[in-house]
């Protein structure tokens, strides 16, 4: 559905082709480079509450506390990429652990079929106990297997070779997927030329369009509150599904931003039939929105 006269949000006057104003950390804005897709600047704690159902959660929180903690001394003390590429910077956002029961039982409430949630492993009990906690029927965690990643060059113990992922099942009856009997084992380069590399947890287009190939069907609604720089949103859109990606850091919200109206612009790469239709009415923004989460919709994909 179309924004209508009354339920339009604000337009403001951008320079021609600037796209959405950098407001800075402080303000929130969203844009809509297509009408299947919505992307949210602004805390996921404030703007989830306000979301109708979307058919699936798949999002790439931040770490649990003690990895993040070792992330954030930065590249001078351990190697973080082995690509040849710039060092990565320390990491400028908190851990999961303060928000994940805050975050967790919005996300259920209207989450009506696959929720999925990287983590550690030493994440997947408290994610387990979160998401059963929030009404939903935790399944099983999967693994994403790095043959790139990096060894462990102190040589004091094994190396980090694979995450998780968590997977709940939100919507009514027995859960379903399009993965028959495959195994919870998804492997992956980290190093991929597609990679962009600016964000420090940023996980590969292929690894994404495998999980969204198994957990969804063409034109659902995909929401990842936890955004980052839009991999997942970018591997939604090449496989014709809707998304909508709330991000808080300035910074990787304009790297998103970028990625994925890069995805939208490539329709004879790329599968964009449902991606370029319409969310429901449910997911537009409301009138009565706070001042916090003001908004901003771009005239045009940026």
């Amino acid at each position: 559905m179309k924004w209508s006269d009354a339920q339009s949000p604000q337009i403001e006057d951008d320079q021609e082709g600037a796209g959405p104003k950098n407001q800075g950390q402080g303000d929130s804005f969203s844009t809509q480079p297509s009408e299947g897709v919505k992307l949210f600047r602004a805390d996921c704690c404030v703007v989830v509450p306000t979301l109708g159902p979307v058919a699936h959660v798949i999002m790439d929180p931040p770490y649990e506390s003690h990895m993040h903690n070792a992330k954030r001394r930065g590249a001078s003390e351990r190697q973080l990429r082995t690509d040849g590429q710039p060092a990565l910077a320390p990491l400028t956002f908190s851990s999961i652990d303060g928000i994940r029961e805050t975050i967790t039982r919005p996300l259920m409430s209207l989450c009506k079929g696959w929720f999925i949630a990287f983590c550690t492993p030493e994440g997947v009990a408290p994610w387990r106990d979160a998401v059963e906690d929030g009404g939903a029927r935790y399944k099983r965690a999967c693994i994403w297997v790095k043959p790139d990643s990096a060894p462990q060059f102190n040589g004091q113990g094994p190396a980090m070779g694979a995450e998780c992922f968590v997977t709940a099942w939100c919507g009514p009856g027995y859960s379903s997927w399009n993965g028959g009997g495959s195994r919870n084992v998804f492997t992956h380069r980290t190093n991929q030329s597609d990679r962009h590399g600016d964000h420090p947890a940023e996980k590969p287009i292929s690894l994404m369009v495998e999980i969204i190939n198994k957990f969804t069907h063409p034109g659902d609604v995909i929401l990842d509150p936890f955004m980052g720089s839009g991999s997942t949103g970018v591997a939604a859109i090449r496989l014709g599904r809707r998304f909508i990606g709330i991000e808080q850091d300035q910074r990787f919200f304009d790297i998103a931003t970028m990625r994925i109206s890069d995805a939208l612009s490539r329709p004879d790469l790329f599968s964009v039939a449902a991606a370029t239709g319409t969310l429901s009415a449910q997911h537009e923004l409301p009138l009565a929105m706070s001042p916090e989460l003001r908004v901003s919709a771009a005239k045009g994909a940026p």
